[in-house]
């Protein structure tokens, strides 16, 4: 969010914490992408603030969900509706604020496969409907989010935004040509590689990164579900620390691979969107693309080898 706006997304969210009486004589901005989480005292409620464009809806009934399920998750604060409320040009809504215990890079790696592997069960018991998807040799295809009301989209649903980004030029104009073109086979060419492997595929989380798991007095809880999406669970645990997948239950270390390089490769290619917001992102953006390049050239020596 643009500093200019945070002050006035502040504010909203204090007025829209005041209607359920929850004091915030104190309101801290913990974190600033593309909406900003303020820590909302002495209610200790969490109030994250977009855009009205952000659809937060889906996000807030799947956590709902979820709490119910008992799965390791941050949900909607109880003493709240739990909705998007709409006010002053923004979405808010209302979490319970979960003190931190541990810094993100501190989870212990078994620790962490245990948080995802519940989340993982807590996921295949709620009742959202996969999207159908084009068949991978005949191209990626967005889905339409105007129906069904909570209907998540799959994991190629990601690639094809990604490909909105990196295929034009005049939404990503700092792109060169061969960085252009090497975002673009690898988004196609690894998609459909992981496809064609035909795994078991379910509802995910979609982006399980450290910083999206608490280390709380409850234990790890998961927060930022926007992103939930289908597919295989390796594509969740692609996101995690390496050695968070030698915990894991049955995960298959080829397929995690090409997730891990389908992953970085989305990344980066949000870093080049002219409208990217990550405070630093460019830099990361170019410091990824590297990476990404070191992994590739892994992959096809390893491919060659086994010839």
């Amino acid at each position: 969010m643009k500093d200019t706006e945070i002050p006035r997304a502040v504010a909203a969210a204090v007025d829209t914490a005041a209607e359920y009486g929850l004091g915030a004589d104190d309101a801290t901005v913990l974190h600033n992408s593309n909406r900003i989480a303020v820590r909302l005292r002495p209610s200790g409620t969490l109030a994250r603030v977009a855009p009205l464009a952000h659809r937060l809806d889906f996000e807030v009934e799947l956590a709902r969900r979820l709490a119910e399920t008992h799965s390791p998750v941050a949900g909607p604060d109880p003493r709240t509706e739990p909705r998007v409320h709409v006010r002053d040009g923004f979405a808010i809504t209302l979490w319970t604020y979960h003190e931190p215990t541990a810094a993100p890079e501190d989870h212990p790696p078994a620790a962490y496969a245990d948080a995802l592997a519940r989340l993982h069960a807590g996921l295949r018991r709620i009742n959202l409907a996969a999207p159908h998807f084009t068949a991978p040799h005949t191209g990626l295809r967005r889905v339409d989010h105007a129906a069904p009301h909570f209907t998540a989209p799959h994991f190629t649903d990601r690639v094809a935004d990604a490909l909105q980004v990196v295929e034009d030029p005049a939404v990503s104009p700092d792109l060169g040509a061969a960085e252009r073109a090497l975002l673009t086979g690898t988004l196609h060419g690894i998609s459909r590689a992981i496809l064609d492997r035909g795994p078991r595929q379910q509802l995910l989380h979609g982006e399980p990164h450290p910083g999206n798991l608490l280390a709380t007095a409850d234990g790890p809880l998961f927060i930022d579900l926007e992103t939930a999406c289908h597919g295989p669970v390796e594509f969740d645990l692609a996101h995690a620390p390496e050695d968070v997948a030698a915990h894991y239950p049955g995960a298959d270390s080829a397929l995690l691979a090409d997730c891990r390089i389908l992953s970085l490769a989305l990344a980066v290619s949000w870093r080049w969107d002219r409208d990217d917001q990550l405070p630093d992102g460019r830099r990361r953006g170019r410091e990824w693309l590297a990476q990404l390049r070191a992994d590739l050239d892994r992959r096809e020596h390893a491919a060659g080898g086994g010839h």
